[in-house]
């Protein structure tokens, strides 16, 4: 065994003390190797060239964006817990972009930490601005990446928006306190949610963290940007279902397109979409805060034209549901678990559907738009598209087996090229509405057009002022005469 060696500390100033003045030892492979790991740790590192001189403004730029910290779905759903997600482009303190700001008074603006992040702790007014500013702004590039064309997307406009107004939608986590709802303004350019306590509970229920109502909400606020007329309760109840249908598809939609919720829907369900999931389920904690185990509504469901009347909130079930066995149908066709993963293909079909659900609506009428129309739109564009005809069945069979159209020859039966499909179901032209169980936005006093019943009460007041003071000065002026 090798003794050790034991140099005395007189020996080694010594010979450091005989080096030449500026002598720097060289160090060793491991030390360098060491050295540029711990580098790493400290700082980026640079980007390298790809080819041997390569200019160096030729140099890749790292993207801008930032990470945040957000809910998957909301804090019941115990399962799916919190998620990172990347933002790209320039999120400044609020946070906030161009077309997206947080705006609630009273809260102090969420500043990005030293890597141009928002990492927050759940539970606190900075992690639910974070959260529902995240959602909307998901929700609002999805949209846009569906109708964008060529390299750059066009950008879809709030309500509001022109030339010379381009003010971004303002959200407010904490904007209704103890009230058990949540809305979109165009009045007030806004997104706002509430915060309740459950009769019987302790615990505060926050909407605004609840992926599906941000989302829903979010959804209303796209859609009433591309159709304006829509959101109005004078327009027939089909109308107003598509609208409230739309804020539940985008949720669905929101979730399809994030892979990591795509493959826990195919864990939890075994890649049955019929299966009980958080993904038709609609805001789960909500819903349990009302005594219901399917949150505020199910997607997977088997309402008929025929059960829901004028009432929009039964109504647009009618259209969510037939989009979502539509997305069950695609994915059942599509998988191929031998050569393709199953979250793979979902993830693929449902940002298909999400695209072919948003061009059909934008295609079709801008007033007193009827569920027929958006099925025929959808057709339309998926043979167009160059998808399977089998595709066109499912969209057909599913609408028809709802009383939404008729179809001319049996549903075993490839849906014909260029066939338009009559409605099964119309609304009379002088149906009102029901909004009375809808979300905050549909019952919001703004979209009723109110304004107009109290001007003509106004006026028929000041028509009977008039006259009432033409009849006190009649007697008078034949006094006079």
């Amino acid at each position: 065994m090798d003794e050790k060696v034991i140099v005395p500390v007189e020996a080694v100033l010594t010979k450091c003390l005989s080096l030449p003045v500026g002598y720097v030892p060289t160090p060793s492979a491991p030390y360098r190797i060491h050295r540029r790991a711990a580098m790493l740790t400290q700082q980026p590192g640079q980007p390298r060239l790809k080819m041997a001189g390569m200019p160096m403004n030729l140099l890749a730029t790292p993207p801008a964006g930032s990470r945040v910290l957000m809910w998957k779905q909301d804090p019941s759903v115990s399962e799916m817990g919190t998620r990172k997600a990347f933002l790209p482009g320039v999120i400044l303190e609020g946070p906030r972009d161009a077309r997206v700001t947080f705006g609630q008074p009273g809260i102090a603006p969420v500043s990005p930490n030293a890597f141009g992040d928002f990492i927050m702790s759940p539970d606190t007014e900075q992690f639910d601005a974070v959260h529902t500013f995240t959602v909307v702004r998901q929700t609002l590039t999805m949209y846009q990446r569906v109708l964008a064309t060529g390299d750059s997307g066009a950008p879809l406009p709030w309500a509001w928006n022109s030339a010379s107004n381009t003010q971004p939608l303002a959200v407010f986590p904490r904007g209704l306190p103890n009230v058990m709802n949540a809305y979109y303004s165009r009045n007030e350019k806004a997104l706002k949610f509430g915060d309740f306590v459950p009769s019987g509970g302790t615990d505060r229920v926050f909407t605004c963290r609840s992926f599906d109502i941000v989302s829903h909400e979010a959804g209303h606020a796209v859609l009433d940007g591309l159709k304006p007329q829509w959101i109005l309760s004078s327009a027939p109840p089909q109308t107003g279902g598509l609208h409230e249908s739309f804020g539940d598809l985008t949720a669905i939609f929101l979730c399809l397109s994030q892979m990591d919720q795509v493959e826990a829907v195919i864990a939890q369900t075994k890649a049955d979409l019929h299966d009980k999931t958080f993904l038709a389920d609609m805001a789960e904690q909500f819903g349990l805060a009302l005594g219901r185990t399917n949150g505020l509504r199910n997607a997977d469901n088997d309402l008929k034209l025929s059960d829901t009347g004028n009432e929009v909130h039964a109504i647009s079930q009618v259209f969510t549901g037939a989009i979502y066995d539509i997305l069950a149908d695609m994915f059942s066709y599509e998988r191929q678990p031998g050569l393709e993963d199953d979250a793979a293909v979902l993830h693929r079909i449902g940002n298909y559907l999400c695209s072919l659900t948003l061009r059909s609506l934008v295609a079709a009428p801008d007033r007193a738009a009827t569920y027929a129309h958006v099925v025929n739109h959808m057709l339309r564009i998926c043979e167009a598209d160059g998808k399977p005809v089998e595709y066109r069945n499912f969209i057909r069979n599913r609408f028809a087996l709802r009383e939404v159209v008729v179809s001319p020859v049996p549903l075993t039966d490839d849906q014909q090229s260029g066939v338009e499909l009559a409605a099964m179901v119309e609304d009379s032209p002088s149906m009102p509405q029901d909004r009375r169980a809808c979300c905050g936005t549909m019952n919001n006093a703004q979209y009723f057009e109110l304004e107009g019943v109290l001007d003509a009460e106004r006026e028929a007041l000041a028509q009977w002022c008039k006259g009432y003071a033409a009849r006190q000065a009649a007697p008078e002026e034949a006094a006079v005469k």
